[in-house]
């Protein structure tokens, strides 16, 4: 494999013996190299074979254009988020992410500030992912002398988000975290309560919450009993968690069109018992 072309010091262009076009990621694979030279395999972190039509093609396009600085940026922010994820990304996360920090970074010249209505919802709900935002906006300035505004963490954190969904859109995502978030305060309102966001029930709650939310969007039922004892036994134990989650159900069926089964139903409430009674 040689250098057709080298975009910065991270991402080259490349050629492989049978004409095909590559481009290939790995941190300074393209110190000091031109046309021609060849490419250590040790270096390299990434490759994506070029094909017209595909990801790949656009990728090419992207980088041959996006100064060099941003480039090194976002082949950073990359390398930490796979590191700190533990997540293997695609082609893709280069292109949304590189897309979004150029015209972040343009905006900013211009004065132009936006806020990102599901900033709070992302501090809570994929805290993880937040904090590489924050680290985020630290390397950006890093390389690019910018200082982004603090919701560009959230909008960067939420590119992470949908990578890890496997390519599903951020729409979707955007959709789910609406649904924690409604169901949250329905169970905040019933009770009258403040949830306790560091205890162990309350982070359990959260991790079915957002299980739950995506079979909602993807309507699909969880249903393994074949009949009602177990939604009878908890109507006796805990009457009043189960009204709650009577509420939660007409709020989906209403906005969501899904109806919750009666083993969903079970499974919200011993959940909201052990979150609002901190079991």
């Amino acid at each position: 494999m040689r250098v057709k072309k080298v975009f910065n010091n991270n991402v080259v262009l490349a050629e492989t013996k049978g004409q095909s076009e590559t481009i290939v990621m790995g941190k300074g694979i393209g110190f000091q190299k031109k046309s021609g030279d060849a490419i250590e395999e040790e270096f390299i972190e990434k490759k994506f074979v070029i094909q017209e039509d595909e990801p790949a093609e656009y990728l090419k396009a992207v980088y041959q254009t996006l100064p060099v600085e941003e480039s090194d940026a976002v082949f950073a922010i990359v390398v930490k988020a796979e590191q700190d994820l533990q997540q293997t990304f695609d082609s893709n996360v280069y292109l949304t992410l590189a897309d979004h920090i150029h015209y972040a970074i343009q905006r900013t010249a211009e004065g132009i500030h936006l806020k990102n209505p599901l900033a709070w919802e992302v501090r809570r709900f994929y805290r993880r992912e937040y904090e590489l935002g924050k680290e985020s906006l630290a390397i950006i300035e890093k390389y690019t002398g910018t200082v982004l505004d603090a919701d560009e963490a959230a909008s960067i954190a939420l590119h992470f988000v949908n990578a890890q969904k496997e390519g599903q859109l951020i729409e979707e995502t955007i959709k789910v975290t609406r649904i924690v978030q409604d169901i949250l305060n329905i169970v905040r309102l019933h009770f009258g309560i403040v949830f306790e966001e560091e205890s162990i029930s309350f982070n359990r709650f959260m991790t079915h919450l957002q299980y739950f939310s995506q079979r909602v969007v993807s309507k699909e039922t969880y249903q393994t009993s074949q009949d009602t004892f177990l939604l009878e036994q908890i109507k006796s134990n805990y009457p009043d968690a189960l009204k709650c989650t009577e509420k939660i159900a007409v709020y989906i069926a209403e906005s969501y069109q899904f109806q919750v089964s009666p083993d969903e139903k079970v499974y919200l409430t011993i959940h909201i018992h052990r979150v609002v009674n901190q079991l």
